[in-house]
C-alpha cells in the first residue's frame, strides 16, 4: 500500500506534516488506497498525496481549474495539477490551493 511506503520513506516527516495540514481543514477525510492516499470531503475528491524521491507531491484533482497565483502548479493534463514540496512545507501555498480545491468541489464546477 502506498501509505505504508510513504511513512517509511526518507520524507516521512514531511508527509506526516502535510497530512496534518490537509486533515486540519473541516470535513476532509483520508482514504488509503493501494497506489495513492487521497483526501476528499462530502462534495468529492480534493487531492492525493505521496512521497517522491525529492519530497512530496500533492495532485489536485481539479487543478486545471484553479488560479495559480504562486505559479507552483505543474502539469498539462485535462484535470490534475501537481504541487511539489521539497524541504520545509510552504503552508501559505498549500493552504491557498487546498482552499481553492474545497471551493471548487462545493460549487461543482
Amino acid at each position: 500500500m502506498q501509505f505504508d511506503k510513504d511513512i517509511e520513506s526518507d520524507f516521512k516527516e514531511l508527509f506526516f506534516e502535510a497530512r496534518e495540514v490537509l486533515l486540519s481543514h473541516d470535513g476532509i477525510i483520508e482514504t488509503k488506497k493501494e497506489r495513492i492516499t487521497t483526501y476528499s470531503n462530502n462534495h468529492g475528491g480534493i487531492c492525493h498525496m505521496r512521497t517522491m524521491p525529492y519530497g512530496i507531491d500533492f495532485g489536485f484533482l481539479k487543478g486545471a481549474k484553479m488560479l495559480d497565483k504562486f505559479g507552483a502548479l505543474t502539469g498539462k493534463g485535462k484535470a490534475i495539477r501537481v504541487l511539489s514540496q521539497k524541504g520545509a512545507l510552504d503552508l501559505e501555498v498549500i493552504n491557498y490551493y487546498v482552499k481553492q480545491a474545497i471551493s471548487l468541489n462545493a460549487s461543482k464546477k
